[in-house]
């Protein structure tokens, strides 16, 4: 029988709305194993960065101390620290000693074989699909690898991908070169919305990328290749600006939530993300531009039973219902095709 379980979570009593990170806790655990924060965010697969980004985001919501670095000495849990992990050690041993009185029976289950991967899917980081990814690996054979638009539509071009996930403004030409008409069909999964993530209050008053390059604002980017990294490309072309004229141009994080954690922690002053990344952390947010993220396979691929049954995904109740939850999204008809076409200029371009 399947059942709905407790699980642990913390917030401030106060405020009693907003948790902390889910991976905090496990990050100080990890810190007092490793005594070194580095080791700790290498143990948890966190970069330093957004590791040290959890933690002062933590200290700044609760104006407690977790955890305490010393040059040459490593990391060590101040004792807030220890106290909510003694805490969260007990509790989840209540939990472990009352969990089946408090679990909650649904339905009867349906006893299936974990499924092989039926379908490989190389797609550009996203909120929605790094809730999903774990239900649709074991409950459907769908495997999801992140990685940038431009390396997934690279991989699916090569055959090692049956269908890559990429998002694109209005009039791309980049990513969109990458496909072929006669051989690719995009299907359609959401829109989202893309800005400036800023500190809580937008205490700089920023309003346009012109103003970050003109405050000499100390900005977070994305790794090259991804998605995001290309639409700030162009949204600075488009601006007349050029990479050297922000400061922290070339200050890569490898997710929208690492980007928001660095300006959460006081270590930039502005990045460019999903909406979405900046309400999880409490943070301001510009919007700069609306994309479409699309998926694509192959056109003769198109109403074989994986794909038939991966565009019934896209649209299926679960989807919706992550795609809800987040701010700065709405479902474009999922799994809906798109045709491509080609401009006077012999470019490719969704029709």
């Amino acid at each position: 029988m399947r059942r709905l379980q407790p699980i642990v979570s913390w917030t401030l009593s106060e405020r009693g709305v907003r948790p902390l990170a889910r991976d905090f806790v496990p990050l100080l655990a990890a810190i007092a194993a490793h005594g070194s924060l580095a080791a700790a965010a290498r143990a948890l697969a966190l970069s330093y960065r957004g590791a040290w980004g959890l933690i002062e985001a933590a200290e700044r919501e609760t104006g407690a101390k977790f955890v305490v670095l010393e040059r040459g000495r490593g990391a060590r849990l101040a004792s807030a620290g220890e106290r909510l992990l003694a805490a969260d050690a007990a509790v989840r041993r209540l939990l472990e000693a009352h969990g089946a009185a408090l679990r909650v029976p649904v339905r009867e289950a349906v006893h299936h074989a974990a499924p092989t991967t039926a379908l490989r899917v190389a797609a550009s980081h996203d909120m929605a699909l790094a809730v999903l990814r774990g239900a649709w690996r074991a409950q459907h054979g769908v495997d999801v690898d992140f990685h940038g638009s431009a390396e997934s539509l690279a991989l699916y071009a090569r055959g090692e991908a049956d269908v890559a996930g990429f998002h694109v403004l209005p009039g791309d030409r980049l990513l969109l070169g990458m496909l072929r008409a006669t051989r690719d069909v995009p299907l359609r999964f959401l829109r989202r919305s893309q800005g400036l993530i800023l500190p809580r209050g937008n205490p700089r008053r920023v309003r346009t990328l012109a103003d970050v390059a003109r405050k000499g604002l100390r900005f977070v980017n994305r790794q090259p290749g991804s998605g995001t990294r290309l639409l700030l490309d162009q949204l600075l072309a488009r601006g007349g600006l050029r990479p050297a004229d922000v400061d922290g141009y070339a200050n890569e994080e490898f997710t929208h939530a690492a980007v928001a954690a660095t300006v959460a922690a006081g270590k930039a002053d502005a990045g460019v993300g999903l909406e979405a990344a900046a309400r999880e952390f409490g943070l301001a947010y510009v919007p700069l531009a609306e994309e479409d993220y699309l998926f694509v396979c192959r056109r003769r691929e198109l109403r074989s039973p994986d794909v038939a049954a991966f565009r019934a995904l896209l649209a299926a109740a679960p989807t919706r219902a992550a795609v809800a939850r987040l701010s700065g999204y709405v479902l474009d008809d999922p799994g809906a095709v798109r045709e491509l076409g080609r401009r006077a200029d012999g470019t490719i371009a969704l029709l």
